[in-house]
């Protein structure tokens, strides 16, 4: 599917990108900059960042800027090129498939003239505008968010919409159609009615979804739209879509409970929240919010349904916990809101609560203590049973263990007690694993101008033998383990390997490549014949090398021998095929002058 999607019309859809040269450049999406340092290779088919190291393919483009899943950002990829990508399961035939798509399409189109349309109604409410600067909100905010008005009245959408009777309105959830007890039409109506309108984007900025405040007293305070085909409120978060560069700027991600605690804290200087919608946080919420940073803090109220919520987060978190990940809960008084909070204290009080927040551990088990009396068995007892479940759902790491000691001085107990009570899974070793880091030197000379060719080229990995990686062996056993790992990542793309793919790979398992992987984004690629000669002339000089080593170490032997009267039939016959390996790959390397 690569081969049919172009990285410079997919990156160009989010990045203002300019030719130079053989490439283009423009602003880099992932850190601010004035200057231009990002770069798109057509030729490659891949992006890099001089500025902050970013890189990648288009589907690590899609993954990283828009906090999509791989398998998202496949799809998205595919659609554009007119492809469909087979779910696993998919039985659905393609004429019905087609007809799915064709009604996303719709529902899509009719999602955004609705939000034009309330966009426009708010120009011309001057009780909405008064209520939003009465909220502290600018103008600017306002537009950010996208948000409208819907006026009174029953039927407001008949202006925008010609076939106000159209099925793709009650689908989007536009509308409501009235039925009696016998299930038969009696009138349609507007399902969004004299309430402040904030629409819900998705990772691409379409809008899928609205959620509507009423401005004075009444119930309810706030209405969504309802589960639709594009919009499912336990897989969303709202201002996720304009948070995205904050976050990566603070390097935190604030969730909070309501669209104004989002628009508001924009406001107030804290344009990184989002806000789960009207449901409890769920693990796609996790996920998503985990693939946009490393750092996630929960913002709840202090009183009792904020401890619920914050629980319920909490277990959503729990699969996805890691050592590299962090998460945190911020408590406020119970008589507060972040938006209330940061007017009455500022913003350098709110942050003062965010730097306090409380690490998940401890969330963890002071849950699990509850008002349970640690001074009885029976209290110790309870606070293990409570702790289990939570502690199964998370994966083997070693924040995991941290929380097993913490229980365990908790509960009298030993680390090894609750492991064995609570029958935690132990971890796994990985399949094709990396060879473990360590503070080697880079590599230099020959071997970094190998492992340049064979990142820029990795299909030229399937010419080299065992042979050829026993030769390497004359650079160090680290760097020959490190050189072989590279080979075999190379040499399992196959003879259409491309440096995209493989630098992708590369870059999920660490910065190790990052330097020669910008090296090689930066220069003209050459041409693979080119390399596959000068790879070849390389390794034939390090066989040579080796095997005139095993000369050498063989004349020492047969010398000894002979010192020694003893026989030297096979040392002797050793050394004559050698010597004729040597002059073989002689051959071969005058061979290969004259052919140039």
């Amino acid at each position: 599917m690569l081969n049919r999607v172009d990285i410079v019309d997919v990156v160009g859809r989010y990045v203002q990108l300019k030719k130079a040269g053989a490439n283009y450049q423009g602003l880099c999406p992932f850190h601010n900059e004035k200057s231009p340092s990002f770069t798109v290779s057509p030729t490659k088919q891949f992006y890099h960042c001089f500025g902050c190291s970013a890189h990648g393919t288009s589907i690590g483009f899609l993954m990283e800027y828009s906090g999509m899943g791989f398998v998202d950002a496949v799809k998205d990829l595919a659609q554009g090129v007119g492809m469909v990508v087979p779910e696993e399961d998919d039985k659905i035939p393609p004429a019905q498939r087609a007809q799915m798509q064709a009604q996303s399409m719709a529902l899509s189109e009719a999602m955004k003239l609705a939000a034009e349309y309330y966009k426009g109604q708010l120009r011309q409410a001057p009780n909405a505008i008064a209520y939003l600067k009465g909220r502290g909100l600018t103008g600017e905010v306002a537009a950010r968010f996208m948000l409208g008005y819907a006026p009174e009245g029953w039927d407001n959408l008949r202006s925008v919409f010609p076939d106000y009777d159209a099925l793709a309105l009650v689908e989007a959830g536009l509308v409501i159609d009235k039925v009696d007890e016998e299930g038969r039409h009696i009138k349609r109506y507007d399902r969004f009615r004299e309430r402040i309108m904030f629409p819900i984007r998705n990772v691409k900025g379409q809008v899928i979804a609205f959620g509507g405040r009423i401005m004075e007293q009444g119930e309810p305070k706030y209405l969504n739209s309802p589960e639709t085909p594009l919009f499912s409120k336990g897989s969303e978060l709202y201002g996720l879509f304009e948070a995205r560069q904050a976050i990566r700027d603070a390097g935190y991600v604030l969730v909070t409970e309501g669209y104004m605690d989002v628009v508001a804290l924009a406001q107030m200087g804290f344009p990184h929240a989002v806000a789960t919608l009207g449901t409890a946080c769920t693990t796609i919420h996790v996920q998503k919010l985990l693939r946009q940073t490393d750092t996630v803090i929960f913002s709840f109220d202090g009183d009792k349904a904020g401890r619920r919520a914050a629980r319920r987060a909490l277990e959503a978190c729990l699969p996805h916990v890691s050592d590299d990940k962090t998460i945190k809960f911020l408590f406020l008084p119970s008589e507060h809101d972040p938006d209330s909070y940061i007017r009455e204290f500022g913003a350098e009080g709110f942050e003062q609560q965010i730097v306090e927040a409380m690490p998940l551990s401890q969330f963890l088990l002071r849950e699990a203590a509850g008002e349970h009396d640690l001074s009885e068995p029976e209290g110790r007892a309870r606070v293990q049973f409570d702790a289990k479940p939570m502690l199964q759902a998370m994966t083997p790491s070693a924040l995991r263990l941290q929380i097993v000691h913490g229980l365990a001085s908790m509960t009298q107990s030993t680390p090894g007690e609750i492991e064995q009570l609570f029958e935690l899974s132990k971890p796994v070793a990985a399949s094709r694993k990396a060879p473990p880091r360590s503070k080697r030197q880079e590599p230099v000379g020959l071997e970094r101008k190998m492992i340049r060719a064979l990142v820029t080229h990795p299909s030229l990995a399937l010419d080299l033998d065992a042979e050829a990686l026993e030769a390497c062996q004359q650079f160090g056993q680290e760097p020959y383990d490190h050189l072989l790992h590279l080979v075999q990542l190379a040499q399992a793309l196959g003879p259409n390997g491309t440096f995209a793919a493989l630098a992708q790979q590369l870059k999920e398992q660490g910065t190790e490549y990052d330097a020669i992987v910008g090296e090689i984004a930066a220069a003209p690629e050459p041409e693979i014949d080119t390399e596959r000669m000068w790879l070849a002339a390389t390794v034939r000089q390090l066989k040579l090398e080796q095997v005139r080593k095993d000369i050498n170490l063989l004349m020492e032997a047969i010398q000894a021998a002979i010192a020694a009267r003893e026989p030297t039939d096979v040392l002797t016959t050793g050394f004559r095929e050698l010597k004729a390996l040597e002059d073989q790959l002689l051959r071969e390397q005058e061979a290969d002058k004259s052919y140039r």
